[in-house]
Order: C-alpha cells, then sequence, then structure tokens
C-alpha cells in the first residue's frame, strides 16, 4: 500500500511504563538504547507503530522486543505530541503504564543495549521527554493508587 502526500505527515510510536514492586520499594523499567538518537541513555520501552497494528499491539510489541517481557496488561496514559520531542522527526507517541506481576527476566533487545529496573526515587536522567511521560504516570490518579505504599 503507497502513500503520497504533498505535506509532511508525523509519524507515530508507543512507549510503556512498567512497573514493578522489587525489595518493597516500586521499580520502573528502562531500557538503554543501542542506536542514535540518544544512544547510551535510558529510555522508555518504545517504538515506531506498523502500519498493520493497532496501538495496544505495537505497545506489547515493542516492550516484548526490547525488554522480552509478555503478558502485561497495558493500560493507555496518554498521549506526548510536542512539536520538537525527537531530533528525527514529528514524532507523537501514545504512552502505556502497566504493572509486571511476573517472574520473567527482562532482557535488552532489538534497539535496546540493556532493560534495567530503576527504583522510582533512583532514575537516571532520560532520552527524548519521558520523564514528562512518568511524571504524567505518577500523577495519574489510578496508577497513584496502585503504587501506594
Amino acid at each position: 500500500m503507497g502513500y503520497s502526500y504533498d505535506y509532511p505527515r508525523p509519524c507515530v510510536t508507543t512507549d510503556c511504563l512498567i512497573f514493578k514492586r522489587i525489595n518493597s520499594k516500586w521499580s520502573l523499567l528502562l531500557i538503554e538504547r543501542a542506536h542514535e538518537p540518544f544512544k547510551g541513555c535510558w529510555a522508555l520501552p518504545g517504538g515506531f507503530l506498523e502500519m498493520d497494528e493497532d496501538l495496544e499491539t505495537c505497545a506489547a510489541r515493542e516492550l516484548q522486543e526490547e525488554t522480552g517481557l509478555t503478558g502485561i496488561s497495558l493500560h493507555q496514559l496518554y498521549a506526548f505530541g510536542a512539536p520538537n520531542r525527537d531530533p528525527r522527526h514529528r514524532t507523537i507517541s501514545i504512552a502505556y503504564w502497566g504493572i509486571d506481576e511476573t517472574q520473567q527476566e527482562a532482557v535488552g533487545g532489538d534497539d535496546a543495549a540493556k532493560a534495567q529496573w530503576f527504583a522510582l526515587d533512583e532514575l537516571p536522567s532520560l532520552a527524548f521527554d519521558h520523564e514528562l511521560a512518568i511524571q504524567k504516570a505518577l500523577s495519574n490518579n489510578e496508577v497513584k493508587l496502585i503504587l501506594k505504599d
């Protein structure tokens, strides 16, 4: 299926905020980017929507490709669309959140050099606008209710 437009069109991605309780502290799963932009920086697992998939399928696929995790119930959080959020081109991202209650090991794959859990109070600097996505998740009433200590 080919497309031809007179004007540029934005790209669509999904990002995943996956939380897990580790040693009585809530942690967030991040990936170390293996490629530019932001090579070597930490980011939320995520990536580009394929033409034949819906948003939630994209989020689950990207999560599996970059971390190996499957079977996590994902909930749509928010759409991020600031014009300069991605230095490559105009990109709109739909963020999803979920709780990992599995015993699966998170391992970096695809374009993620590593996957690692970080305590919420010990997060590194992040690529793109992913700090904003985390703030949005932590202020979401449903997420706050689940993550309360």
